[in-house]
């Protein structure tokens, strides 16, 4: 298929495309001409992931190049292709602070790893991130909270554990890869979305129902 074509099927503008492909996201197509290129489905499929990476999952489009490098890569292990995704999507979330807050949230949160027996570079950078927000909890006196620690853990692990295997039974390894980097990457997006309703339910539980305004 042409340009015109691949921008129809994926809903992608033809600008678009062209900035994709010379941004590295989107493999250029086979040259039929000087001046025209043949697409065919995988193109389709690369733009639709593009296009959730950034749209929804909020990607940058350097990160998402960074991403879909390690999609690419045949030599990337599968464990090695989720820490990529991992790095890429992570914010930095770190502080100046090396308070006594810090110090504690660190040994809390080495604690919980321990006793959970979960096997965790040093260097995630999810790590800083959860220590952040423990002292930060701390510092603000909202110890109550920093105690959903181990009901956290519990339930990201069984969450984590049911989504690599979902990917990994798919057999092929590149849509096996895909499918790491896409549920990291979308998976947060969305689990964040359901704690909130969750949380709204359990509210109007708990303190009483709010009525909502009926639609205009």
């Amino acid at each position: 298929m042409r340009v015109g074509e691949l921008s129809r099927r994926s809903g992608v503008s033809v600008a678009s495309i062209k900035y994709y492909l010379r941004e590295g996201l989107l493999p250029p197509g086979e040259r039929t001409s000087p001046n025209q290129a043949a697409y065919d489905e995988g193109h389709v499929r690369r733009l639709r992931m593009v296009r959730a990476l950034i749209d929804v999952g909020g990607l940058s489009v350097a990160a998402t190049r960074d991403v879909l490098a390690a999609v690419d890569d045949p030599d990337v292990p599968l464990h090695e292709a989720l820490g990529r995704a991992q790095a890429t999507t992570t914010p930095p979330l770190t502080s100046e602070d090396d308070d006594e807050a810090r110090a504690g949230a660190d040994r809390a949160l080495a604690d919980l790893v321990r006793e959970r027996g979960w096997h965790v570079a040093p260097h995630n950078p999810a790590w800083n991130t959860a220590v952040e927000v423990l002292a930060t909890y701390h510092r603000l006196g909202d110890d109550d909270l920093a105690r959903q620690l181990g009901l956290y853990a519990e339930a990201m692990e069984d969450v984590a554990r049911r989504e690599v295997a979902a990917v990994v039974d798919r057999g092929d390894r590149a849509r096996t890869v895909e499918g790491v980097v896409v549920g990291t990457v979308l998976g947060d997006t969305l689990l964040a979305a359901l704690r909130r309703l969750a949380q709204e339910h359990c509210s109007a539980q708990l303190l009483g129902r709010a009525e909502h305004p009926k639609p205009v």
